[in-house]
């Protein structure tokens, strides 16, 4: 990845969430910006959920992850940390890291393993994963504070996922579809696990 002229190093970092909120979502990205300010990282994004505050961090080549990680400390603790590279992911395995990532709450990486899953498949399979997909992009907006963008996303998911019923993959569709009904429905957006 390149960002400028510099090589750079892509990570998701998730700090400890105490009590913060997605309205707090933009000042902790510019807290982030002016904490980490060294030698041309860039915080892209920043993301809230219940467990995590999530920073979507670049780095340049030769900084070391851990020098950006104590700066970001001073927000709350670092929970975890991922170098992002894409993973060619046998499907099975794919799907079960989307699932063990959607429900900690780390939806763009649900997303992430999802994506070339869903870009494989065909049919039926793939209305099911870009509903999945969806959801997790939804609920991303959400923690970015973007509840009409978020619900509009989630119109989108329901479509795909309109004629799915059953289980996909230990995912029961008929309950996950009927969970974005119901948050479309009553304009209240409550994530929830799959």
């Amino acid at each position: 990845m390149r960002e400028g002229s510099l090589a750079m190093q892509r990570f998701m970092i998730h700090l400890l969430n105490d009590s913060r909120k997605p309205k707090d979502a933009s000042a902790l990205l510019d807290k982030a910006r002016s904490l980490a300010q060294l030698g041309g990282t860039v915080v892209r994004d920043t993301r809230v959920s219940r467990k995590y505050l999530e920073f979507d961090v670049s780095i340049p080549d030769g900084t070391a992850v851990t020098t950006i990680l104590k700066k970001l400390e001073e927000i709350s603790p670092v929970a975890s940390y991922e170098h992002i590279v894409e993973h060619h992911m046998e499907k099975d395995k794919a799907i079960a890291r989307a699932i063990e990532m959607f429900n900690d709450e780390k939806y763009w990486s649900a997303h992430e393993a999802l994506e070339g899953v869903w870009k494989s498949a065909r049919g039926k399979e793939r209305d099911i994963l870009n509903g999945i997909i969806l959801v997790a992009a939804a609920f991303v907006h959400d923690e970015k504070d973007e509840p009409d963008v978020c619900i509009s996303i989630l119109r989108r998911a329901l479509k795909k996922l309109d004629s799915s019923f059953g289980a996909y993959h230990g995912i029961n569709l008929d309950r996950f579809a009927s969970k974005v009904a119901n948050i479309i429905n009553s304009g209240k957006i409550e994530r929830f696990a799959i």
